[in-house]
């Protein structure tokens, strides 16, 4: 069967198609769930002590060691919201975090809020990571300073095609450089800790005296605790993308969550430990954690250039947390018909491939836009993931007051307490940074919201337009039936709507046989199908429903196949395809409606010579 000229690239650049048989292969193992949902979040710890460090630098070099207590308050909201999310994906264990918490629990503004706020974050996450990957790299080899941009870009791509190839290979992919960094980080502590107990003669360097530009108020060291939150993005990630873990898929993320937040805990207290046991101060050419490694491994020394390398590769890694959360969340979105439906298809290597290629694009922007500087878009990070912290644990608070379980009173107090900080930090992040740059989320998240909202409403009245009336019970007949047949319409059947029916009833009106074909996903059941195939055409005689199943993801394939069958069984009969066409009334309504009968109509166009009719059916306004 002839291809469109597309298909073998693709099939050479992304793979064969996976049959969804393999889906249960496609789930991973904990040991590689972690660092593919986890890399942002532990990565976080190369700059998390350095924002910190960056606030209270300006309440001068006797304001540092405030950041020990920072960091350990820090470390204690760690704990809160794992420990949420924990309870959080025992509740839900089909994931969905912050979303699926407001959702049942909030209502649908808030969870659309949450959402969108969520959106936003991966987007920045993907973006911000990428560019401080990059700017490390330059720092390294200064000769690539002029090309940070097309670098970044190329991470992305590289990134991109690790998963639209499928949840196996970007496991595979990113496995050796986040445990690595994990790895560095501990032997970090190990030489740092027996240089200042056993090494003799060996005496830190003092900190720098650095004069004070603002006093050490209250809301300074509210603005250095919020920008040492940034530790925190990325926790939310394992809630969200469950379903990539084997089963038991609950229990193993919830073991995975907790092994995690203690290592974020325990590789967080090391950096801002040793930053202050050194002395480290933040300088404009190096990094807080290259000053530590340099201290304590030696500057130019392999262990110093292994801390390096693996900081460099788990910040470029750390947008594919974005990848795994980004898709799924917008599945979810898309099946609740408040994103387009393209965004929950799943594509032939069993992944959310219309999500991946809307974050490779909306990230790529971002870069463009920034110029591959990550000073311009790092203060738009956190607001977003507090915002979604605040929402979920809130939710979580009305959850168990209203179920009033065992153990509930606990359980809501850990998550009430959970809430009132996050929600402290979101105000004063809000307040600290909106002059900043934070004042494009604040208005981003309101307009995302909207538009969430209208394609819902959209979708109702489409739905409304092309459900079935009423009267449509035995409304598709042959007027009467020539044997031998000489003339056969396939229709194909997307679904029982309007179309379909002015589609059936058009091919009753010219052929002597009619047979529709209905490919199946997963969500239909063949019961249902059959019952209101029975509504509509009763004992029709020459009139046939074909219901296929596919191994593989796409509905294409199937439809054109059977085509080619019929057509080989009765190379007498004059086969026509009749499909219907839905005729959107804005073009706002293009990206909404299923793409799959333009998709069908090339396949077969590029696969033999065919006779085709489209019924059209146009939407109201």
């Amino acid at each position: 069967m002839k291809q469109p000229v597309a298909q073998p690239l693709l099939r050479r650049l992304l793979g064969k198609p996976l049959p969804r048989a393999d889906a249960s292969a496609q789930r991973l193992p904990s040991v590689q769930a972690l660092p593919i949902l986890s890399s942002d979040a532990l990565s976080s710890v190369a700059y998390a002590t350095e924002a910190a460090l960056g606030v209270l630098v300006l309440a001068g070099s006797q304001a540092l060691g405030l950041s020990l207590p920072i960091t350990a308050a820090i470390v204690v909201l760690i704990a809160i919201v794992v420990f949420s999310y924990r309870q959080t994906i025992e509740a839900y264990p089909q994931g969905g975090g912050s979303y699926v918490v407001a959702r049942e629990n909030l209502g649908t503004g808030p969870s659309l809020v949450a959402a969108a706020a969520l959106l936003v974050d991966y987007t920045l996450t993907a973006a911000v990571s990428l560019m401080a990957g990059t700017q490390a790299l330059s720092s390294l080899l200064p000769a690539l300073l002029p090309y940070e941009v097309p670098l970044a870009l190329l991470l992305l791509l590289a990134v991109g095609w690790a998963n639209l190839r499928g949840l196996r290979e970007a496991g595979q992919a990113f496995t050796v450089p986040t445990y690595a960094f994990v790895v560095m980080v501990a032997l970090l502590a190990v030489f740092g800790l027996h240089n200042l107990v056993f090494a003799h003669g060996f005496t830190p360097d003092a900190p720098p005296v650095i004069r004070a530009v603002e006093p050490l108020g209250l809301f300074l060291l509210l603005r250095a605790f919020s920008s040492g939150c940034s530790a925190m993005t990325g926790i939310e990630a394992i809630a969200n993308g469950v379903s990539v873990f084997r089963e038991p898929a609950a229990r193993r993320a919830q073991a995975t969550l907790l092994v995690m937040g203690v290592m974020l805990a325990a590789m967080f207290l090391v950096v801002s430990g040793l930053a202050f046991l050194y002395g480290v101060a933040p300088d404009p050419e190096r990094t807080v954690l290259a000053q530590i490694g340099m201290r304590v491994f030696g500057a130019g020394s392999p262990m110093f250039w292994a801390l390096q390398i693996t900081t460099l590769l788990i910040l470029a890694l750390a947008a594919n947390t974005a990848f795994a959360g980004f898709p799924r969340l917008a599945a979810m979105l898309a099946h609740d018909r408040f994103l387009p439906r393209q965004m929950g298809w799943i594509g032939d290597r069993l992944v959310f491939q219309n999500g991946i290629a809307v974050l490779l694009v909306t990230t790529a922007l971002i870069i463009l836009v920034c110029r591959g500087d990550t000073s311009v878009a790092v203060n738009l990070y956190a607001l977003g993931v507090f915002l979604a912290f605040t929402l979920s644990q809130a939710g979580m608070v009305v959850r168990w007051w209203r179920l009033r379980g065992a153990g509930w009173l606990g359980r809501l107090t850990m998550n009430a307490l959970g809430a009132l900080t996050t929600l402290v930090v979101l105000l004063v992040i809000v307040v600290g940074k909106f002059a900043e740059g934070a004042w494009i989320v604040v208005i981003a998240i309101p307009l995302l919201v909207w538009l969430l909202a209208r394609i819902r409403g959209r979708y109702h009245r489409v739905y409304a337009a092309i459900s079935l009336p009423a009267d449509a019970q035995g409304t598709v007949r042959l007027p009467d039936r020539r044997d031998p047949v000489g003339n056969c319409s396939i229709v194909w059947i997307p679904s029982l709507s309007r179309p379909s029916l002015d589609a059936l009833r058009y091919a009753a009106k010219v052929s002597d046989q009619v047979i529709g074909v209905w490919v199946r996903s997963e969500e239909d059941d063949p019961a249902m199908i059959r019952r209101d195939w029975q509504r509509l055409v009763g004992e029709s005689p020459g009139i046939q429903l074909h219901i296929l199943a596919s191994p593989f993801s796409s509905l294409v394939d199937p439809f054109v196949a059977f085509v080619a069958s019929e057509e080989q069984l009765h190379p007498d009969v004059t086969h026509t395809i009749v499909m219907p066409m839905a005729i959107p009334r804005y073009s706002f309504d293009s990206l909404l409606l299923n793409q799959r009968g333009i998709n069908m109509h090339r396949a077969l166009d590029a696969s033999g010579n065919r006779v085709f009719t489209l019924v059209r059916y146009y939407l109201p306004a």
